[in-house]
């Protein structure tokens, strides 16, 4: 007889997802950045190779985060910007092929909260605070348990290295310096 899953629970009145191992589908998991051009116009770009897992703990206050992000998988419409972020003046994606991110502590309230944790780019660790949000559980056609989680946040590129830049004969940069994160994540339930 085959153990049925119990994919989510009940704490403190909210549905969220059941304690275990919850892996990232790489298909249905965008981690976007939107900077500012001329500090005006937003542009957008995403990463479209991302991996890793939740361990959602009994408590999520105790859950932990592990994603690896592979940096030439950038893509923001635009084949010559692309090739400029891979470049050295950006990610220099032939030295650091990976980004990764490591939780270090979750605040949880409901279905939404904060995790803080530490963002590798470019070999430099810095801590990150998100905003994450729990959007709920589905099956798939195919018996997958699925949590859906959306996340975000605000940076400054240049705590990474990611100094480049232009200035405009006007005033300002050509790229802004903050940046803005915004994560849309699947998670299948693994065990």
């Amino acid at each position: 007889m085959t153990e049925s899953v119990i994919p989510t629970r009940v704490l403190e009145g909210v549905e969220l997802p059941a304690a275990g191992t919850w892996r990232i589908d790489p298909g249905h998991a965008e981690v976007a950045f939107i900077g500012r051009h001329f500090m005006l116009t937003k542009v957008r770009g995403r990463f479209t190779a991302v991996d890793g897992a939740v361990e959602v703990a009994e408590n999520p206050a105790d859950s932990r985060v592990s994603v690896t992000i592979e940096m030439a998988s950038v893509n923001s419409g635009d084949q010559a910007r692309d090739d400029h972020l891979r470049s050295a003046d950006f990610f220099d994606v032939e030295s650091n092929p990976v980004a990764t991110f490591v939780s270090t502590g979750v605040r949880w309230e409901g279905n939404g909260g904060s995790m803080t944790g530490d963002l590798t780019i470019k070999g430099v660790t810095k801590p990150v605070t998100l905003t994450v949000d729990y959007l709920g559980y589905a099956q798939d056609p195919w018996d997958n348990h699925r949590a859906v989680f959306s996340a975000r946040g605000r940076i400054n590129r240049e705590d990474w290295g990611l100094t480049w830049n232009m200035p405009l004969a006007k005033g300002g940069l050509l790229v802004s310096r903050e940046i803005d994160l915004e994560l849309e994540v699947e998670l299948i339930h693994a065990g």
